[in-house]
């Protein structure tokens, strides 16, 4: 592992700030034009990571400089209190020594952060597009190995193809403008992704602050209740990207499984953003997923618009 404090010659690394949101925002989006052809970063997601109250922007975060211009960005996020570190990191492509810089430092503080938690080892993931600007052979040198891979997924909706649809006999839908709305949609993601791949069970407090609750429109996250099973199902959305309206998770409990739920409340997320003058709707969906979803959104005209790779790497402490 490298070890060297001091970034390549000709650039300067120094921690973020919450000022430097916008200018890490258009770094994301440089990235994003080169990986995917489009940019999809909204300036309130970057403030919200660079605000969260469990990051410490002084050792948790890095800017990478040349000049003026900034041209890496790095993040290091414990979300598990244990030996799970998630790693955030985008980098110009001409930067690639810069990049293995940042790896270095993001990688000691990782370490570090699982260690006092008082892990054994820190194991260490971080979402690449499947085409990154980053030369994926430098980190593998450094012993990081691609374990996942996850589809975005999108589809074209338009009001007269995707009217809201009259919840199946038996399933009653609400939304969680109330607070209790809220733990229960909290309570179902917790048991309905329990023993998903990297799911870390969070605490209301600890998964309110990971969605940015407070400035959160919850009337766009549904509950399905079922007759003889009560609340069995969650569609969490939000409204506020500027590309698409967008699921960021759908889960149904195991018992309730089977009844169709999933695809209701799929085609529920379709008609109400088509309602919304919404024109393309989308999600993530974990490819090695092994309840259908994959499956269930094919079934709905979803279709693969780029790929994401989760890497790994295991330090012992």
């Amino acid at each position: 592992m490298n070890t060297t404090h001091l970034p390549p010659a000709g650039l300067t690394v120094r921690p973020a700030r919450p000022g430097d949101a916008p200018s890490v925002r258009d770094l994301l989006d440089t990235v994003d034009l080169l990986e995917t052809g489009r940019a999809g970063t909204d300036l309130h997601e970057v403030r919200a990571e660079l605000e969260h109250p469990g990051v410490d922007l002084r050792r948790d975060s890095w800017l990478l400089a040349d000049g003026d211009g900034l041209v890496g960005y790095g993040l290091v996020r414990d979300r598990s209190g244990g030996e799970r570190i998630d790693l955030d990191q985008y980098v110009l492509p001409e930067h690639q020594t810069g990049a293995l810089h940042l790896f270095a430092l993001m990688e000691r503080r990782a370490a570090e952060v699982a260690a006092a938690n008082g892990a054994s080892r820190a194991v260490l993931h971080l979402l690449l597009n499947s085409r990154p600007t980053l030369d994926t052979g430098g980190i593998r040198e450094r012993g990081w190995a691609r374990v996942r891979r996850h589809h975005v997924m999108t589809r074209e909706v338009a009001p007269a193809a995707d009217p809201v649809p009259v919840p199946p006999p038996g399933v009653v839908l609400r939304d969680c403008s109330r607070e209790e709305d809220r733990r229960t949609a909290h309570r179902l993601q917790q048991e309905s992704f329990a023993g998903h791949f990297d799911h870390r069970p969070r605490t209301f407090e600890q998964w309110w602050e990971d969605v940015d609750g407070a400035r959160r429109d919850w009337s766009l996250t549904w509950i399905a209740a079922v007759d003889g099973i009560g609340d069995a199902a969650v569609l969490r959305t939000r409204d506020d990207r500027a590309g698409r309206g967008w699921a960021d998770r759908l889960g149904v409990l195991p018992a309730a499984r089977g009844r169709g739920l999933g695809g209701h409340l799929l085609r529920h997320f379709f008609g109400h953003y088509a309602a919304l003058g919404r024109g393309r709707v989308g999600l993530g969906v974990d490819t090695g997923n092994t309840t259908g979803a994959l499956a269930l959104y094919e079934r709905h005209g979803m279709t693969v618009d780029h790929t994401v790779d989760t890497w790994e790497l295991v330090l012992p402490l």
